[in-house]
């Protein structure tokens, strides 16, 4: 490993420690050489505190004249919360900055390589590039489309099941695997179920770390009809998380009036198929600023998605147990596939252990029709 391999992956590790707190920004971390001596890093905490080179440059001082800036994201040419990083940059003098992508956001993108260059620093670019790209890949999905990046949490048997027959479904995994739920949830912004999970299992949808530490999401609930209990955790869980329901015209407006009045907010959008338009849904998230997504639903709201092209991510955990049963809800129900030309893939696929339970996590690809 040379020299920039090693202090881009100290600014890559940096930069996941903003992880879950810089939604709908990036997470950046930025490290400061002299010789080989680091002299100052830092990595960007929440969105309107100060970007990473800012801190890395403020704790290099004088040592920063002549040294080189490793910075896993482009650095922002633009004003916005903060000014521009790349003025802050030239100003320290930093004579080399080592870059590991461009930034995809189109407000910035190759200007500010271009605004360095252009004051004679030289750059290198794409240096651990795809590990760059890995670590926000919600930023880029966000940024570049306009929509959430969204991933899909699964508990299931060896068989696939979801619940037994009855709908009982706690717990399927152990523990640990239930601890690393709740790290998923203090990273995102929105946790998002359908009606019939709230209704079988009545979950807080809450972050619950070992530590106590954690944010909550928000909590969405796609309900077409507003059937949601006023008793429902989701709404006396005594969380500070907003809790949003998602019906179509034909809820009732007496319930949602209901609702209002427990601080429920009331989403109404367009129906499709006679449920809730997800893609309406993810839209109106995006639009809110809300850049990341984790749905907890079951097989109904799993293969909507699924069908619709939503899912960005998959984290499918697998309990070494067997639950069979035709009535036993799976992990993605809907209509189904009949060509098995026409399935979904799952690429890039990461397996992790949790005790007895697996954890599988790739990105799933439908195969053209």
């Amino acid at each position: 490993m040379d020299a920039d391999d090693r202090f881009m992956w100290m600014a890559l590790d940096l930069a996941r420690q903003g992880r879950g707190r810089t939604n709908p920004n990036p997470m950046v971390g930025a490290v400061a050489v002299q010789g080989a001596e680091v002299v100052g890093s830092g990595y960007h905490k929440a969105v309107g505190t100060p970007h990473a080179e800012i801190i890395a440059l403020e704790k290099a001082g004088e040592k920063a004249n002549g040294a080189t800036l490793y910075i896993n994201l482009e650095p922002c040419n633009h004003h916005g919360r903060t000014g521009p990083c790349t003025e802050a940059i030239i100003r320290a003098g930093i004579s080399r900055v080592v870059i590991a992508m461009r930034d995809p956001n189109p407000l910035v993108s190759g200007s500010g390589i271009a605004r360095l260059q252009e004051a004679g620093i030289k750059i290198r670019e794409g240096v651990l590039g795809q590990k760059a790209c890995h670590l926000n890949e919600t930023f880029i999905k966000y940024i570049t489309t306009k929509m959430p990046y969204i991933s899909v949490k699964i508990a299931m048997s060896l068989d696939g099941k979801i619940a037994t027959s009855t709908g009982e479904s706690h717990w399927i995994t152990g523990e640990k695997a239930r601890q690393f739920v709740h790290r998923l949830r203090d990273h995102t912004d929105v946790i998002m179920v359908g009606i019939e999970t709230v209704l079988k299992d009545n979950p807080r949808l809450t972050t619950r770390l070992e530590s106590g530490a954690g944010r909550d999401p928000i909590r969405v609930i796609v309900d077409s009809s507003a059937r949601l209990p006023l008793d429902a955790k989701v709404i006396e869980s005594g969380s500070a998380a907003k809790t949003i329901v998602a019906v179509t015209a034909k809820a009732p407006p007496d319930k949602c009036r209901v609702l209002k009045a427990k601080g429920v907010e009331i989403l109404e959008l367009p129906e499709d198929g006679g449920r809730v338009d997800l893609t309406s849904l993810m839209g109106e998230l995006a639009a809110r600023g809300l850049s990341a997504v984790l749905v907890e639903g079951g097989g109904t709201l799993n293969y909507s998605m699924l069908e619709q092209g939503l899912v960005d991510k998959l984290f499918i955990f697998i309990a070494p147990l067997i639950i069979g049963g035709q009535e036993s809800p799976t992990a993605f129900s809907g209509s189904g596939i009949s060509d098995l030309g026409q399935v979904w893939t799952v690429e890039g696929m990461e397996m992790k252990q949790f005790d007895r339970d697996l954890l599988l996590i790739g990105y799933p690809v439908k195969m053209p029709a």
